[in-house]
């Protein structure tokens, strides 16, 4: 990894923290980077100012932005929703056709924005504990904010990559040759990150933007968690208290409204105000069909997809869209190509409650509580206008009822986080489904390859089997 670099990046992103505008921070020739700390960390307001510059770089980091880089599309396309529509870029048909060679670009970039993230989580972290001009209630939170960040960080890149090196240290000297560690170790750092976290944010807090992470984006994210690790009682009891938490939560029943900044259901959202210029959302961009420019158009959803749903289903007449000069469909939960207005209209969806009635149901329905389940999923299926499960199929067994599950939560977060990619690799079901979908399958394919420009400069990185 290029942590040099990560280094000088962050010492210009502190210094823009510390001035007041930030198109003249280049000008800005801070002699050293304890100096820029010691400024950064100096007070209250710049101490926040710097947890909201992390914030702002979230949106400009390739894995986590929506972005052709990112999680959600490149899983995507890597799953059974999402197919590309053009042949021309050969970087793009590797994901959808699970042959991805190590130097890919996009590959390249998703490793290498999560962990700038987590460097720049890491020594944020340094200053704050090393700090004597922040109060003690303001260095509680924002620990625990950037603990999230990076426990989220290092979740998805495990379940990508599979072992990784864990750097829990600005010092590059350490870093730049750090060797790759089991899985189950990344998740035992991912585990501890979020329990601190959730210890150190308080309920009380009150959520107006959400786009700072509270004590419920922890409690959300910690019950997927639970989830992926097949610790049910746990995935329950996290998912029961943020839904729980009708205050500020509530599933919508306009599903236009749902991907709207600070919408009701969201849990997590970032703004794509951040990057300054266009206000329009990545996912917006990458997804939605252009009438005006329909040779930027590089995706659309697969028919077979499609099929699955009730023609009465909501999240098709809303969520979906028609391209009539290319005969496609195409995902529509955002409604803005591009735009430059403010206030900003939509942010990027991170962390929903519609996610926590899923879980809750799934780990109900693991402890064969199937009453309780099917009323989680009904809550779901009643907001798209379809049947209910309690009027139609009261009766389903054990799997018949998890199979459901994974079907809804396919239908339910098409285009977002690579949840069905996800899911499929969870349940152990990735072969099964993708083996039967993509000629050149392979086991291998659950994991992505470690790029190979970070491994030509840390000689101790390990390739995953099969690249």
């Amino acid at each position: 990894m290029e942590i040099k670099l990560y280094i000088d990046r962050f010492v210009i992103l502190f210094a823009c923290f510390c001035f007041s505008s930030c198109e003249d921070f280049v000008e800005v020739a801070p002699p050293n980077n304890k100096l820029v700390q010691q400024e950064v960390f100096g007070s209250n307001e710049t101490a926040e100012s710097a947890m909201t510059g992390i914030y702002n770089q979230l949106f400009q980091a390739s894995y986590i932005n929506g972005s052709s880089s990112s999680i959600t599309y490149l899983a995507g396309l890597s799953a059974d929703n999402i197919k590309n529509i053009r042949t021309t870029n050969l970087d793009r048909l590797q994901y959808e056709e699970s042959e991805i060679i190590a130097d890919n670009d996009y590959n390249l970039n998703l490793w290498s924005s999560a962990y700038n993230i987590i460097y720049m989580v890491n020594t944020f972290l340094e200053g704050v504990s090393g700090s004597e001009g922040i109060s003690q209630e303001l260095k509680i939170r924002l620990e625990g904010e950037a603990r999230f960040i990076r426990a989220f960080t290092y979740f998805h890149l495990t379940n990508v990559y599979g072992d990784l090196p864990l750097l829990l240290t600005s010092n590059y000297r350490e870093n730049e040759l750090a060797s790759r560690i089991p899985q189950s170790e990344v998740y035992n750092q991912v585990l501890d990150d979020l329990l601190i976290s959730s210890e150190l944010l308080s309920d009380d807090q009150e959520i107006t933007e959400r786009t700072q992470v509270n004590s419920y984006t922890v409690k959300a994210f910690l019950a997927r968690f639970y989830l992926y690790m097949e610790e049910w009682e746990m995935a329950e009891e996290l998912s029961s208290e943020v839904i729980g938490n009708t205050a500020d939560f509530e599933i919508l029943d306009e599903l236009n409204q749902v991907f709207l900044a600070n919408s009701r259901e969201a849990i997590w959202q970032l703004s794509p105000i951040g990057r300054g210029g266009n206000t329009q959302t990545n996912e917006g961009n990458l997804f939605i069909h252009s009438d005006l420019l329909p040779f930027f158009v590089s995706n659309a959803l697969r028919a077979d997809f499609l099929e699955l749903f009730d023609e009465t289903d909501k999240r098709v007449l809303n969520w979906v869209g028609f391209n009539d000069l290319l005969q496609e469909h195409y995902v529509y939960k955002y409604k803005i190509w591009l735009s430059n207005e403010l206030p900003v209209s939509e942010y990027s969806m991170v962390l929903r409650l519609s996610e926590q009635y899923l879980i809750r149901a799934e780990a109900r329905a693991q402890q064969n509580n199937l009453t309780g389940a099917i009323g989680d999923i009904d809550v779901i299926r009643s907001r798209a206008g379809v049947d209910l499960i309690a009027n139609t199929a009261p009766n389903m067994n054990q799997t018949e009822l998890l199979n459901k599950i994974l079907e809804e939560r396919r239908m339910e977060f098409f285009a977002e986080w690579g949840h069905r990619w996800f899911d499929l690799k969870r349940t152990g079901r990735m072969g099964e489904i993708l083996g039967n979908d993509k000629p050149l399958w392979e086991e291998t394919d659950l994991l992505f390859p470690i790029p190979a420009e970070e491994r030509m400069k840390n000689p101790n990185l390990t390739q995953n089997p099969g690249y």
